[in-house]
């Protein structure tokens, strides 16, 4: 059960014995289980009832797994869940339609980002906050050497290696060029479908439901990604997330850093050894002709389970926790990604969190995983990509190897349709 595996935390709101007590999964990188426990709390004292809020695991594949179990034994156990952007096709139907609660104000958020909720004309969950990759760099180390930011993959390896080098040589030996997610786990789908979409290699899946992966772009990032390791990239990435490697960044000891928005929040903090040390910028682009910059799309919203005893009530944290001023709180304290266009044009926000600026186009432009059309055989295909991906950043096969291997394991999980 995923009460026995998460942890809880009871918020008490102001009401009498009638109070109902409504249960929120909540996630933990970073700052976000406190952002989300002081959002529900806020509710929980206005409406007079009250929270329990459960600490997710950190790794999306398995939260994922605990959720589906726990939803198909349909325990009423949790009635407000976190869902990924990728999951809503594979669990909707444990989840009720908010169509009728929301008066249309779901419209308020990007087509692209709502679209991954809507299910069969179902919407299944509100987008709560979004995510992009997003390239972070020490701006005083390349001031030093006379470097600008890369603007191709190939330019990032050399300017990491290069910084390194002189870094290492002046005695600073902890400090590495690049870390990213490299862990077998969904975060190297995220990453992996960035370097292939850059050299213009496809999104491993198409539209269409043709499985594309296996092409000689794609096999150029992949080979660049794998030379990576042990030389710009400590071999120890290969089991990192985000946390271990905003780590690595934050005290000082990388160059450069793919993660996600809410880490500049993190970095900048007064306690942060780098404050004011380092930029955020758009990803590179591949160094071949169709190369683009670009940034997965990920994010987060909430949903409300079909087996809640509290359902009206479900549904009026999640509309409060969804709501733009509650999306602006969380933007400004802890700079977490609005699902809202209008949010990125807001003067508090954007003084706040000067990156947002630039962040918007990335957002509308972005690449995302082949979740909508691969329902609910998603999770494996990104666990077959992942992994054949792992494989080639470790040495065991090389992308020749492993692309037409990832393509014949994607044809049978595929077979008989998406």
């Amino acid at each position: 059960m995923i009460g026995l595996v998460l942890g809880a935390v009871l918020m008490a709101g102001t009401g009498g014995a009638a109070a109902a007590e409504i249960t929120i999964t909540c996630g933990v990188a970073g700052t976000e289980f406190e952002l989300c426990k002081s959002g529900a709390e806020a509710w929980a004292k206005k409406t007079g009832n009250t929270i329990r809020a459960l600490r997710n695991v950190e790794d999306a594949s398995e939260l994922y797994g605990l959720f589906q179990q726990q939803l198909s034994s349909k325990s009423a156990e949790v009635d407000v869940y976190m869902l990924n952007n990728i999951w809503p096709g594979a669990l909707a139907r444990h989840f009720i339609d908010l169509k009728p609660y929301t008066k249309g104000s779901e419209a308020e958020n990007y087509p692209n980002i709502l679209a991954d909720y809507l299910v069969d004309g179902k919407l299944v969950g509100l987008p709560w906050y979004n995510d992009v990759g997003v390239l972070y760099y020490r701006k005083d180390l390349l001031e030093k050497y006379g470097k600008d930011v890369p603007k191709t993959w190939e330019e990032l390896t050399e300017t990491a290696q290069s910084i390194m080098d002189a870094e290492h040589a002046a005695g600073n030996d902890k400090l590495w060029g690049y870390v990213f997610q490299g862990k077998a786990y969904e975060g190297l789908s995220c990453n992996a479908i960035e370097w292939i979409d850059a050299f213009g290699g496809g999104t491993v899946i198409d539209r269409k439901g043709e499985i594309t992966v296996n092409n000689p772009n794609a096999a150029k990032a992949l080979s660049l990604a794998a030379s990576w390791i042990g030389k710009i990239s400590p071999e120890g990435v290969l089991g990192d997330a985000e946390e271990e490697t905003r780590g690595i960044f934050q005290t000082g000891n990388a160059v450069f850093l793919r993660n996600w928005p809410y880490v500049w929040a993190m970095a900048s903090s007064d306690d942060s050894p780098i404050k004011g040390k380092f930029g955020v910028a758009a990803l590179p682009r591949g160094g071949v002709e169709g190369g683009k910059p670009t940034g997965n799309i990920g994010g987060w919203g909430l949903g409300v389970s079909e087996y809640s005893r509290n359902r009206e009530l479900a549904v009026d944290l999640v509309v409060y926790l969804t709501s733009a001023a509650e999306q602006k709180r969380r933007a400004i304290s802890n700079s977490f990604l609005p699902t809202r266009p209008a949010l990125f044009e807001d003067a508090d926000i954007l003084k706040a969190v000067p990156l947002f600026a630039s962040i918007g186009p990335i957002v509308e432009n972005g690449v995302a995983l082949p979740s909508t059309v691969t329902g609910a055989k998603y999770n494996q295909v990104s666990a077959a990509f992942w992994e054949s991906v792992h494989s080639v950043l470790e040495g065991s096969e090389t992308p020749e190897d492993a692309l037409p291997e990832l393509e014949a394991n994607l044809s049978k999980i595929g077979r008989g349709g998406w």
